[in-house]
């Protein structure tokens, strides 16, 4: 009999929107990303998803439009600490997640996950990604 690992984290993302797929898409190419559970919380994930489903402190609307990882412990991170949090865990990544670790690295990246956020959309609707489109789930 086979025993899986507990995953190291689980990552919650939108897969409706295309630009956040995309991001998904390549650090599940990554050396590491078996070690993680991915939950696709976007329209096309599975829409019998109750609120509980996500854990404590996370519903389904709020894992749309922030980032957000879940260390086996229960802890909930979401923007910038969490993207260290998913990097650290990714040895491709883990200098990423070293600079992230700097005195205020990370509140500066918070403050730039948040610029970023209300452009979600309009960016998701005007680069082109391998032809997918971004629905209302990215606004």
């Amino acid at each position: 009999m086979i025993v899986s690992a507990p995953p190291v984290l689980t990552v919650y993302f939108d897969g409706a929107c295309s630009l956040c797929a995309a991001e998904i898409r390549l650090y599940r190419r990554s050396e590491g990303a078996e070690r993680i559970a991915w939950v696709d919380v976007g329209t096309d994930g599975p829409e019998d998803r109750e609120p509980g489903d996500l854990g404590p402190g996370l519903t389904r609307d709020a894992a749309r439009v922030r980032f957000h990882v879940r260390r086996p412990g229960g802890d909930l991170i979401s923007g910038a600490a969490g993207f260290a949090a998913l990097w650290a865990v990714l040895p491709r990544w883990r200098l990423l997640a070293r600079l992230a670790a700097l005195p205020g690295v990370t509140a500066l990246g918070e403050i730039a996950y948040r610029l970023f956020l209300p452009l979600r959309p309009w960016i998701a609707r005007v680069v082109p990604v391998r032809g997918a489109r971004c629905d209302k789930a990215c606004g």
